[in-house]
């Protein structure tokens, strides 16, 4: 048991050190972006990196908090395991509220602000992306609260980001 919740800390710990990486680097990328858009395969180079971070991420994160709930460390609290009870509920509305917060964050950072009335032209222009990241992101969840991720489930997992990430450059490259 010891062991265990050992392996829990270092999991926890990582992902806190990761997700500080991570929105350095993030900052990094969009920042760079403009500069970027001449070369196309830079650009599908680094959607697709970010992608995999973000997923990466999110794996992590909910490995790390279906450990903490398996292993008793909320013994005490009275709905602890709702999330894994109810897998796809909770993957479908962390999916959602990821993919608006990234939209909202991209507008901010290319126009400066938060236009109400651009929103759903934005919206209506990123939902070819969004409903594949979403779906991404969706059953990477699913299967990870049902602890059922495979090596193949990751590889097709990862195929679906690589396919946004194509999309993605191609809608960049048409506008």
């Amino acid at each position: 048991m010891f062991h265990e919740k050992t392996r829990v800390f270092v999991l926890g710990l990582s992902f806190l050190i990761l997700l500080l990486i991570s929105s350095f680097t993030n900052t990094i990328f969009l920042n760079s972006m403009s500069i970027l858009y001449q070369n196309q395969i830079l650009v599908f180079s680094m959607i697709l990196m970010n992608n995999i971070i973000v997923i990466s991420l999110i794996i992590l994160g909910m490995t790390f908090y279906v450990n903490l709930v398996t292993l008793g460390f909320f013994k005490n609290e009275k709905h602890s395991t709702v999330l894994i009870d109810h897998p796809r509920t909770f993957a479908f509305i962390f999916s959602f509220i990821v993919l608006f917060l990234g939209v909202i964050r991209g507008v901010n950072h290319f126009f400066g602000k938060i236009d109400i009335e651009l929103l759903p032209i934005v919206f209506f222009l990123n939902a070819p992306i969004g409903i594949i990241e979403g779906y991404g992101v969706y059953l990477t969840i699913k299967k990870i609260f049902n602890r059922t991720i495979t090596l193949r489930s990751l590889v097709y997992i990862f195929g679906i980001f690589i396919v946004a990430a194509l999309i993605e450059v191609g809608m960049i490259t048409i506008l």
